[in-house]
């Protein structure tokens, strides 16, 4: 499995950015995705996830509200479009996928569902 993030920038508070992750090797509309990030000096985080059988969605409290997590099977790209972006937003962004199994259909929202993570994207939000 070969996952490619892509999409970050740097951006002004309030701003807007879609993230994109393309995968190679593995089919997304069949397994759990998760956005993960890690900002500076700080542990990684699922911030968004899609489950794989009902497109069922997971945010974490702190972007509820302001990211979206989607999918276009067509294209086997997942996106997380992320608005009223704040400083405290300012992270290495990561997709990640994992097994497909039936914890996973439970669990998609937990971290430790994913096992495979692909190179990162920096997203840079300034005050």
């Amino acid at each position: 499995v070969q996952l490619q993030a892509s999409g970050g920038g740097l951006v002004q508070a309030g701003g807007s950015l879609r993230l994109s992750c393309v995968a190679s090797g593995h089919i997304f509309s069949t397994f759990p995705v998760g956005w993960f990030r890690q900002g500076p000096g700080k542990d990684r985080e699922l911030v968004a996830a899609l489950r794989w059988s009902d497109d069922r969605t997971y945010y974490a409290d702190s972007v509820k509200g302001r990211f979206t997590v989607s999918r276009d099977n067509a294209k086997n790209t997942v996106f997380l479009q992320m608005n009223s972006l704040k400083p405290e937003d300012t992270a290495v962004y990561s997709c990640a996928t994992g097994p497909r199994t039936h914890d996973s259909l439970i669990y998609f929202g937990r971290s430790d569902t994913y096992d495979s993570w692909g190179q990162g994207t920096l997203v840079t939000v300034s005050s």
